[in-house]
């Protein structure tokens, strides 16, 4: 990625920053499940002079994510504690790099570390998770990948920022969002025509109204009903090639379900628009980054 992408991502991901009210409490919230009634090992053992310093690296390759929730642990613990970005969030790290440096109080960095780590460990895992899955398209693919609502309940925002910065794009944000058509609602209206045709009458004029479907015939009749967008729910890729032939441009093309790393380009080849995998914030594993005291 040149230094021009690189702006560019950064100028976005700014601008998708959660509200720093949310992210301060969610801070706080961590912190007081963390801290208890004091930490009594460092009260114990680091007297309250003693200054220190620490480097936030990475211990295996990794994209960034979650350094402003990582300062704002520290500026609510001592708001004295100096926190240094050396990388920033969208970048890719290898092994050994230096993401941030920490200085003040040494019980100040040992009070916070654990909450900052968790937070920018998860956060980071779920970039990295994205990446993979953006860079499994083929090179001259424009379909885009996407997260879904299947989130840690409570974080969803920190959670949708670091599939930004993996390179991947957010669903809608909550049911206020979209109308989106799931299954049930199918079955609870009583069919898919009459579930569109409703949404159709109640949405505004500026929403899109998305379907999901599970067979050829439901997509068909999807289409018929005039559906803006499908989301062709654990297609086959024999099904998958067919199902984009009927639409033929007439609505965008979400597949969901079942996607796997290794399914991605056998998708996108497919002709599709969207890939959405809940994958990317539901099964992201924490990555090793570690406060080393220096």
């Amino acid at each position: 990625m040149n230094h021009h992408s690189l702006l560019n991502q950064a100028l976005d991901l700014a601008a998708i920053r959660p509200a720093r009210e949310k992210v301060a409490r969610l801070v706080a919230m961590a912190l007081e499940e963390d801290l208890g009634r004091g930490d009594v090992t460092t009260a114990a053992t680091v007297p309250w002079a003693t200054m220190g310093e620490a480097v936030l690296a990475a211990r295996r390759p990794l994209v960034l994510s979650g350094l402003f929730v990582f300062r704002e642990v520290y500026a609510q613990v001592d708001p004295a504690v100096e926190v240094i970005d050396v990388a920033a969030d969208g970048e890719r790290l290898a092994a050994g790099a230096v993401a941030a440096r920490v200085r003040g109080r040494a019980a100040s960095l040992l009070q916070g570390e654990r909450v900052a780590l968790n937070f920018v460990q998860r956060m980071s895992g779920t970039a990295t998770l994205a990446r993979a899955y953006v860079d499994a398209l083929p090179a001259d693919s424009t379909t885009r990948i996407a997260d879904t609502r299947k989130t840690t309940p409570g974080l969803r925002a920190f959670e949708r920022y670091a599939v930004r910065c993996g390179g991947a794009h957010n669903h809608r944000e909550d049911l206020s969002s979209a109308v989106l058509i799931k299954d049930n609602h199918v079955a609870a209206a009583g069919g898919v025509t009459i579930a569109i045709r409703r949404a159709r009458a109640h949405a505004p004029h500026t929403s899109r109204i998305e379907c999901e479907v599970d067979t050829m015939a439901q997509l068909e009749e999807a289409l018929d009903a005039g559906a803006d967008i499908v989301m062709l729910d654990n297609f086959d890729d024999a099904t998958l090639k067919s199902a984009v032939a009927l639409v033929a441009g007439r609505a965008i093309v979400e597949v969901s379900g079942g996607v796997t790393l290794e399914r991605i380009p056998r998708i996108a080849a497919a002709g599709v628009d969207v890939i959405s995998a809940g994958a990317l914030t539901h099964s992201a594993a924490a990555v090793d980054l570690g406060l080393d005291w220096s």
